[in-house]
């Protein structure tokens, strides 16, 4: 029976002498029986099914679009079988109604190399032969490799062998092409990177990470994706600093971190009411001290170590194991520092503390007054030459000067609460829960202002100065997506990035480039830097 290709309704397909549309890709029953002499008949005279091989045409309806990307799927090389794409044997044609699993790889690990450009677009591509769908009994010639079509020596793609085999234009082959490429894109994975352009095959690059941001899962433990991940599972990116050690044993909140001048030994307080020893030699933690109660801040002045908690401020020798209770009804004490012989201690009801030293009683401080002035609870404290600076959750900062103890200026530049103040040569760094850290600077004695703004895009919770291995000063900024950026100063250039599991509370420099950090699970964390 003679066998000829015509086109109807945009569709390929094959019929005999008579054949007419297909209805329901039926057979005529008269024509096999012989007996049909309809002319033409509204029925197949042909015992194959019609061919699901399109030409393009970019105009089509949607419907025939999608219809047109389940077919490209055999011609990219997806069996939805689930066989083997090596398997020569005679199987039937491949379901275009069922989908390829997600997990699937597009391409056989053996049969398929990777696509990359080449002088003709393609290169390296599927060793074995394509055949159009459905049309496995059809006597056709084998691919002519001299063919314009055919982009390779190992064989062409797909689409240029139906585009060969089911005499498709060059035209039309190069749409396919297209489609080919874009059915790439939508059924590569979402951690693969493709790079495309125009008339080439995509390649495939290594997955493009995050370096802004670590993996919650792998913080966690718990990340299932490994490489392909595309957030850092790491605890730190950038150069120039490294981790030294893990210190584990608090239940809660790092609040505060001391290594007095001379010491080997660390000391930590925590919200869980403790206050750790940690031997810097061994990292082992060799005392614990209950408190019995929230633990607001801790600092060391030489040989003393202070702990500020709700209405008492608790002082330790740590030579002599002497100990004292300074009791105030002032709340929660989230800050304190030591200038001149005197103690501050900033409170939750607004008030700063201020105890002197003193050798002609029992105990050593007594208190001399108290800084009265902020509308709510002072976060922060800072000593800068001749002046004691406060940062309140009322978003001022106050500046006292230290012989008279009155406030002498009041900077109003945060939108929120003030959660740290260092000092930096001459200037005087703020940060906020506005998200901003504030660079200030005191043009003369009578007025401070604003010589830079730093915009974080989270809210700023601490600030640290350290100097790097060549001595540069490096600010550590904790924030409040659970990360701390390092930034070189004066050009706040990111240098890198530490990742913690909730976010850090507190930091705190020791010497020779150390220094220190405290998140909210407890955890203590020694760097360096380089």
């Amino acid at each position: 029976m003679e066998i000829k290709t015509f086109t109807i309704r945009n569709h390929t397909r094959v019929g005999g002498r008579g054949g007419g549309s297909a209805k329901n890709n039926a057979v005529c029953y008269f024509w096999k029986e012989g007996k049909c002499n309809r002319n033409p008949c509204k029925f197949l005279h042909t015992d194959f099914p019609a061919l699901s091989v399109y030409h393009r045409n970019f105009k089509q309806s949607q419907a025939s679009k999608d219809q047109l990307k389940k077919s490209l799927k055999y011609a990219l090389g997806e069996n939805t079988r689930g066989g083997s794409l090596e398997d020569k044997s005679n199987k039937s044609s491949p379901s275009f109604g069922e989908d390829l699993p997600r997990n699937c790889p597009l391409y056989s690990a053996k049969s398929w190399s990777v696509l990359k450009t080449g002088s003709h677009g393609l290169e390296g591509v599927n060793n074995q032969e394509s055949s159009c769908p459905g049309a496995d009994d059809l006597q056709r010639k084998c691919p002519d490799h001299n063919n314009v079509l055919v982009l390779s020596a190992g064989g062409g793609g797909s689409e240029d062998r139906i585009a060969q085999n089911c005499n498709v234009s060059a035209t039309e082959a190069e749409g396919l092409k297209r489609i080919r490429v874009q059915k790439y894109i939508e059924d590569s994975p979402k951690d693969k990177v493709i790079s495309t352009t125009e008339g080439s095959v995509p390649e495939v690059e290594t997955p493009r990470k995050d370096q802004q941001k670590a993996c919650e899962q792998w913080l966690s433990d718990s990340c299932v994706e490994g490489k392909g991940c595309q957030y850092l599972h790491s605890w730190f990116q950038g150069v120039g600093f490294s981790m030294l050690a893990k210190l584990s044993g608090h239940s809660e909140a790092v609040s505060g971190i001391a290594l007095p001048s001379g010491s080997d030994k660390l000391y930590s307080g925590s919200t869980d009411g403790t206050v750790r020893v940690w031997d810097c030699h061994s990292g082992q933690s060799v005392r614990v001290m209950n408190l019995g109660d929230v633990i607001g801040s801790l600092i060391s002045v030489g040989s003393w170590v202070f702990i500020g908690m709700p209405n008492v401020v608790k002082a330790w020798n740590i030579q002599t194991e002497a100990d004292f209770s300074l009791h105030e009804l002032v709340g929660q004490v989230y800050a304190m520092t030591a200038a001149r012989d005197m103690l501050f201690a900033g409170a939750q009801n607004g008030v700063i503390l201020v105890w002197k030293g003193s050798t002609e009683s029992k105990n050593p401080f007594q208190l001399a007054t108290s800084l009265e002035g902020h509308l709510g609870a002072v976060t922060c404290l800072a000593v800068g030459a001749k002046w004691l600076y406060s940062g309140s959750a009322d978003s001022t900062i106050r500046v006292w000067d230290l012989d008279t103890l009155q406030c002498i200026h009041t900077l109003n530049g945060h939108a929120d609460a003030v959660t740290s103040l260092i000092c930096w040569n001459q200037h005087l760094l703020s940060c906020s829960l506005d998200q901003t850290v504030k660079v200030w600077f005191a043009t003369d004695e009578s007025h401070f202002e604003v010589t830079y703004t730093h915009d974080e895009y989270h809210g700023a919770l601490v600030l640290c100065g350290v100097n790097d291995a060549a001595t540069k000063p490096v600010l550590l900024c904790s924030c409040s997506d659970k990360s701390v950026r390092l930034y070189e100063l004066p050009s706040f250039s990111e240098r890198g990035r530490i990742f913690s599991k909730q976010v850090v509370r507190t930091i705190q420099a020791g010497p020779d480039g150390i220094f220190f950090t405290g998140d909210g699970t407890g955890l203590l964390n020694v760097w360096k830097m380089d």
